[in-house]
C-alpha cells in the first residue's frame, strides 16, 4: 500500500470463493485515501473464504482472505512465509492456507517498536501507533495490552477496550483537557424542490477530513513576496521548442519552481521536518509533493521524489509523468506519499496568490500565484526606468509551532532569489 497508509477500503471482489487464481493475477481492487489498487493473488490455489466484503475499512496486516494452495504451485519464498508465520492445515484435505493481506512498507515509529515477546510477533499497526500518541500512551501501556489478533496482535478494538477503562495515574495524567464546546452551529436552509443535495465522494471526504485536521494541528502563519520572473519567462518560452525536440519532453514552469524549492530547501533544512509530539524530524530526502487538480475536480499530491538530484530534464521528466498519471487516474500509491515539502500552483487557475493549507505531516507549503505582465520600475545603469515585466507572488504558509517568521521569511525570500536570477542563457 506504499508508506503512511494504514488502512484501506475494498471497493470490489472480482474473485469468488471457490475460484482459482494464478500467482500475480488480480483479486480485488482497493482504495486508500486517494489511489485505487489492485491487489494481487501471492500464490496459485483456489479462495476458500473472503473475509471482508466490499465497502469494508480494512487495517492494513489484517488478512482479508484465504486461499488453498498446493505445496508444488507455491515459490519457496511463499513456502518460507508459510513456514515461519501462519501454516494452518486445520482443515481436512487441505495440506495448507495462505493467508493474503494488506501490507504496508511504513515501519512502527521508534516509540512503539517493540521486541519479541512470546505470541505477540512484535508488530503495531500505523493506525495503533497513531491512536497511542494521540492518547500520550506510554510503551509500557501498550506492552501491558492483550492483543485478539493474529498472534496476540494489538487491534484498534483492544486499544480503544483499553482506553475505555484506563485508569490514569496522578503523575502521567494529561495536565490540560479541552473542553466540550457548547457552541451550537446554526442551522443550514435547505428547500425542497429547488436545492440540491450532493453527496461527498470519497475522495473529497479524505480531503475535508484532511484539511480540517491540518487547521487544527497547525497554526498557520502565510508570507509573501514578490518576484520579478522576466528572465526565468523569457528562457522558457525560447527553450520549450527546442527543449521537445530535443528530449521529447514538454517543459512547463513547474520543473523550474521545483528546482528552486529543492535548492532553497538545502541551504533552509528545517523547513523540510515534521513534528512528532515534542520532536522535531529533519527529513534528509526532499521529496517536493505537487497539489494537482483532478478532472472530477478533487485534489491530490503526487511527490518528486529526491528533487535535489535531479536535473532540469530529469525533474520535467518526473513532473510530466506524474501530471499524466493524476490526469488518467493510474497514479500508483508510492507515487503519492512521502512529500516532505508541497507547492501549489493557484496561478494555473488565475489565482493572484493564495493562503494555502499545510499537507500533513509537513510544516510548510508554497503557493504560486499567476505570471502577469505589468509596467515596474527597475534600476538600469541609466538610473530608474519604468519597463514591462513578468511579476508573480508566493505565498508560503508555515507551522508556527517550529518556523518562525526570520525562517519562514528567509526560506521563502531565497525561492524568490533563485528565480530573480535566473540565468537567460542557461544551456538546454
Amino acid at each position: 500500500m506504499g508508506e503512511s497508509i494504514s488502512e484501506a477500503t475494498i471497493l470490489n471482489w472480482l474473485k469468488n470463493v471457490g475460484d482459482s487464481v494464478e500467482e500475480d493475477e488480480t483479486i480485488l481492487e482497493v482504495a486508500t485515501d486517494k489511489v485505487d489498487s489492485e491487489v494481487p493473488s501471492p500464490c496459485n490455489g483456489i479462495i476458500s473464504e473472503l473475509l471482508f466484503q466490499s465497502n469494508d475499512i480494512v487495517e492494513v496486516g489484517q488478512v482479508i482472505a484465504i486461499i488453498d494452495a498446493n505445496d508444488e504451485s507455491r515459490s519457496e519464498k511463499d513456502n518460507s512465509k508459510l513456514e515461519n508465520k501462519e501454516a494452518l492445515n486445520t482443515k481436512p484435505g487441505i495440506v495448507s492456507k495462505s493467508s493474503t493481506k494488506l501490507e504496508s512498507k511504513m515501519t512502527s515509529k521508534s516509540d512503539f517498536k517493540i521486541e519479541n515477546t512470546g505470541d505477540n510477533d512484535g508488530f503495531l499497526s500505523p493506525l495503533v501507533i497513531s491512536i497511542a500518541q494521540k492518547e500520550k500512551l506510554t510503551i509500557e501501556e501498550v506492552q501491558s495490552i492483550s492483543g485478539t489478533g493474529d498472534g496476540g496482535r494489538i487491534r484498534k478494538t483492544d486499544i480503544m477496550g483499553y482506553l475505555k477503562n484506563r485508569k490514569y495515574s496522578l503523575p502521567s495524567r494529561p495536565q490540560s483537557v479541552v473542553p466540550k464546546s457548547s457552541y451550537n452551529p446554526p442551522p443550514i436552509s435547505y428547500v425542497e424542490g429547488k436545492d440540491r443535495m450532493v453527496e461527498m465522494d470519497r475522495m473529497r471526504t479524505m480531503i475535508a477530513d484532511h484539511m480540517v485536521y491540518s487547521k487544527h494541528t497547525s497554526p498557520h502563519v502565510t508570507s509573501y513576496i514578490e518576484v520579478d520572473v522576466t528572465n526565468m519567462v523569457n528562457w522558457r518560452n525560447k527553450a520549450k521548442l527546442e527543449f521537445l525536440e530535443k528530449y521529447g519532453e514538454k517543459l512547463t514552469f513547474t520543473p523550474i519552481f521545483v528546482e528552486a524549492v529543492s535548492k532553497a530547501i538545502q541551504e533552509f533544512p528545517m523547513i523540510n521536518v515534521s513534528v512528532d509530539g515534542k520532536k522535531i524530524i529533519v527529513h534528509k530526502d526532499i521529496n517536493i509533493g505537487m497539489a494537482t487538480a483532478l478532472p472530477s475536480g478533487n485534489l491530490i499530491v503526487p511527490v518528486v521524489r529526491n528533487a535535489d538530484e535531479k536535473n532540469l530534464l530529469g525533474l520535467a521528466k518526473n513532473v510530466n509523468h506524474l501530471a499524466g498519471s493524476a490526469r488518467n487516474n493510474v497514479l500508483k500509491p508510492d507515487e503519492i506519499g512521502g512529500s516532505t515539502f508541497t507547492i501549489s500552483n493557484v496561478g494555473t487557475f488565475g489565482s493572484l496568490m493564495g493562503t494555502p493549507i499545510i499537507n500533513q505531516p509537513e510544516v510548510a507549503i508554497l503557493a504560486l500565484g499567476i505570471i502577469k505582465k505589468r509596467p515596474e520600475v527597475i534600476t538600469t545603469n541609466n538610473g530608474d526606468e519604468i519597463a514591462i515585466r513578468s511579476m508573480m507572488y508566493l505565498s508560503l504558509s508555515f507551522d508556527h509551532r517550529v518556523v518562525d517568521g526570520f525562517l519562514g521569511g528567509s526560506f521563502l525570500r531565497k525561492i524568490g532569489d533563485e528565480l530573480e536570477a535566473f540565468d537567460i542563457n542557461r544551456e538546454i
